[in-house]
């Protein structure tokens, strides 16, 4: 499972396990784990942050006039008068959280980070359609399918767990085999 999902870790394959009915431990499976090399560092890096430092940020994100139409952010400082005029410079539209609500960008976040690291991170993406084919995918995936920590191991579309005598176990492939789904087959 960790061979075709080298994306997941301890928790989400063992949370995989728990339904077509295997009741193992999550150390366990820990223990079992494939060890990864860590990632190098990456550029750019800084504990305090400007609007200037920001600002050039954005610009390295998007050389050559490959900006987004938009950019979602809150309301932190770091996004000052520097930053603003280089956004409007790249011709990006601002769109900001609602004011004293900084309960909004954890969900977001973390949404948009799944999607990031599981999917879009692994493709190379044709063109409009071919995204909206695939985060089509993955977000069906993410709700019948993905087991999430905070749901108990579960998917937000509840799955049963399985119990042996249905069957053997099956692999099937998800957002293109990007993902894998496990169930009890009938032999």
């Amino acid at each position: 499972m960790a061979t075709a999902n080298p994306l997941w870790g301890a928790p989400r394959i063992h949370g995989e396990l728990l339904k077509p009915g295997l009741d193992v431990a999550e150390r366990t499976v820990s223990g079992l784990m494939p060890k990864r090399c860590p990632e190098p560092s990456r550029p750019g890096v800084t504990e305090h942050p400007t609007a200037a430092w920001t600002a050039q940020q954005l610009v390295n994100a998007f050389p050559e006039e490959s900006a987004p139409a938009f950019l979602l952010r809150d309301r932190d400082r770091i996004y000052g008068e520097q930053f603003r005029y280089r956004v409007k410079d790249l011709g990006i539209e601002e769109v900001l959280t609602a004011l004293q609500s900084p309960w909004q960008n954890p969900f977001a976040e973390r949404l948009i980070g799944s999607i990031r690291r599981e999917c879009l991170n692994q493709v190379l993406v044709i063109n409009e359609r071919h995204l909206r084919r695939i985060l089509s995918r993955y977000l069906s995936y993410y709700h019948r399918a993905r087991t999430h920590l905070a749901l108990d191991k579960d998917a937000p579309d509840l799955r049963p767990i399985e119990l042996p005598v249905t069957g053997k176990i099956v692999q099937l492939p998800e957002v293109g085999g990007l993902h894998h789904r496990y169930l009890r087959q009938a032999a």
